[in-house]
C-alpha cells in the first residue's frame, strides 16, 4: 500500500454525480477516494500523488477508460486498474482487461458487488509492490556483487603479486647459494637449501592454484552448444602426449552435444581425465572410462571412471573443497584444488557433482549441466 493508513482510490467518471456518489460511499468503507470527470485530470492527480487503485469508467468523452488506464500505468505499473461499463460494452471491458486492467464492473452496481472486487485489487496492488521492492533489493544485490567481484578480483590480482615477490627472492637466492657453495656446503646443508626451494616452489604453485580458483567463480558464462564427444577426445589426446609410452587403456562412449562455457567445460574434462591418469599410474592394465547415462529427474549424466589409487569417500566429507588431499605428497603430486575447480564450474551450470570411490578399487565422478538458462550471478567468495 502506500503511505497513507487508507488505501487511496481514483475515480474517474464523466457523470458528476455518479462520480461524487462513489466517492462518498467508498469513503465509508475505509477508502480515501479523489474524484475526476476526465482523463487529463485524472493523469494529472496521478502525477502529483501515488494511487493504490484507479476505478475509471469506460465510455467517456475525449479520452476512453482503457486509453486512461494504458497511460496511468505507465506512469505507475503497480497501478491496479479496474473499469466500469454498462451492459451492453461487456467485449469493450474485457479488451481493456487485455490492455492491464484487473477486473470490471457492471453498470448499474451496489456497493457489495463493488467491494469484493475492490479488495482483490488491494491485494493484487500489494503483491506489486512487494515484487517491485524484491526486483529493487535483487538489482541492488548484483550491482553491489558486480562491485565486491571488481574489488575482490583487484585484491587476488596485489596479494598474488605480493606474496610472488618474497617467494622469487627466496628461490633466487637458495638457488645462488647451491650453485656458488656447492664446495663449502655440507650435504646436510645442500639438503637445507634445495628443501627451501621445493618449499618455496610449492607455495609458488599454490598461488597459481588460487588464481584459477578464482577466475572460475567471478568470470562470464559464453554459452553455447558444444561438442562434448570431440572436446573430451581432444583432452585425451593432449593427456597422452605427455605419456606417449604408457599403457593405459581408455574407453570413451559417444556422448551427446550440451550447451555450456566451452573453455570451462573443457578445464572440467582436464581436471577430471588429469586426476584419472595421474592416479591409475602405479595400475597395472590402468583403465579409464568417459560416458553419459541418464538418471529420473536429471537428464544426461557424465561420468569419468578409472580402476586407479581410488580414496576412502565415506571420510572424504570435503572432498570438493579446496586443498583437500587423500594421498601423500611423494606418491602424487597436486595442489588440491582441482576438483574445487570442477564443482565450481558445475555449479556456474546449475549441476550437481559426486563421487563413488574405495581405497586401491579407483574413483567416479558424475556430473549433471542443467538449467542454464536461469544463471545468477557469481559467487563473492
Amino acid at each position: 500500500m502506500t503511505e497513507a493508513m487508507k488505501p487511496r482510490l481514483l475515480i474517474v467518471d464523466d457523470e458528476a454525480a455518479h462520480m461524487q456518489a462513489l466517492c462518498d460511499t467508498l469513503e465509508d468503507h475505509g477508502y480515501e477516494t479523489v474524484g475526476c470527470q476526465n482523463g487529463e485530470a485524472a493523469l494529472a492527480a496521478l502525477q502529483s500523488s501515488p494511487f493504490d487503485l484507479l476505478l475509471a469508467d469506460l465510455m467517456m468523452p475525449g479520452m476512453s477508460g482503457i486509453a486512461l488506464l494504458r497511460e496511468a500505468i505507465a506512469i505507475d505499473p503497480t497501478l491496479v486498474g479496474i473499469i466500469m461499463t454498462g451492459e451492453g460494452t461487456i467485449t469493450s471491458a474485457v479488451d481493456a482487461m487485455r490492455s492491464g486492467a484487473l477486473d470490471y464492473i457492471l453498470k448499474p452496481f451496489k456497493v457489495s458487488a463493488i467491494l469484493p472486487v475492490l479488495g482483490r485489487g488491494l491485494t493484487v496492488r500489494r503483491l506489486q509492490l512487494e515484487n517491485a521492492a524484491l526486483e529493487r533489493r535483487v538489482k541492488e544485490h548484483v550491482v553491489e556483487l558486480e562491485a565486491a567481484n571488481r574489488e575482490l578480483d583487484a585484491f587476488t590480482r596485489s596479494a598474488s603479486h605480493d606474496l610472488r615477490a618474497p617467494l622469487n627472492i627466496i628461490m633466487g637466492f637458495s638457488s645462488l647459494l647451491v650453485k656458488d657453495l656447492s664446495t663449502q656446503l655440507q650435504p646436510e646443508q645442500r639438503e637445507w637449501l634445495s628443501h627451501i626451494e621445493r618449499s618455496a616452489q610449492r607455495m609458488n604453485q599454490l598461488i597459481d592454484a588460487l588464481m584459477r580458483l578464482s577466475r572460475v567463480g567471478r568470470q562470464t558464462l559464453m554459452l553455447q552448444t558444444v561438442d562434448t564427444d570431440a572436446l573430451v577426445r581432444g583432452v585425451v589426446e593432449e593427456l597422452r602426449k605427455d605419456e606417449p609410452d604408457r599403457q593405459l587403456e581408455l574407453k570413451l562412449d559417444p556422448l551427446p552435444c550440451t550447451t555450456a562455457d566451452a573453455s570451462l567445460l573443457r578445464q572440467l574434462f582436464v581436471n577430471l581425465l588429469s586426476n584419472a591418469f595421474k592416479f591409475t599410474r602405479n595400475t597395472e592394465r590402468a583403465l579409464i572410462e568417459v560416458g553419459c547415462t541418464t538418471l529420473e529427474g536429471e537428464g544426461p549424466v557424465f561420468y569419468v571412471r578409472d580402476n586407479g589409487a581410488g580414496f576412502d569417500v565415506t571420510r572424504a566429507k570435503h572432498l570438493f573443497a579446496p586443498f583437500q588431499r587423500y594421498h601423500r605428497a611423494d606418491l602424487f603430486e597436486g595442489s588440491g584444488v582441482g576438483l574445487s575447480i570442477v564443482q565450481r564450474i558445475v555449479q556456474r551450470h546449475n549441476g550437481g557433482i559426486w563421487a563413488q570411490s574405495a581405497p586401491n578399487e579407483g574413483a567416479s565422478f558424475f556430473f549433471t549441466l542443467r538449467d542454464i538458462s536461469k544463471q545468477i550471478p557469481p559467487t563473492v567468495w
